[in-house]
């Protein structure tokens, strides 16, 4: 699972992570054979970021009230990159 955490996310940070997972494995190449995941953490989502990360495959994870939890559905299909 690579994580990326942010106070406030934006489509253009779930872009970014998105790019940065499909070049996980060049640069990381002891993790060849793993799957890896990839999720989002954030205290805010703003313009529907949640939604969007969530529709390209990755982990929504939520900060509210000082726990954090997933937002992913249990009929979400996690991308593997």
């Amino acid at each position: 699972m690579v994580v990326e955490v942010k106070t406030t996310c934006k489509v253009e940070d779930v872009l970014w992570h998105l790019d940065k997972l499909a070049r996980f494995k060049e640069t990381f190449g002891e993790y060849s054979d793993w799957n890896v995941q990839g999720a989002l953490a954030a205290m805010r989502f703003d313009e529907e970021s949640d939604r969007y990360a969530y529709r390209n495959g990755l982990w929504v994870l939520r900060c509210e009230n000082g726990i954090t939890g997933i937002a992913n559905d249990k009929n979400f299909q996690p991308r593997i990159f």
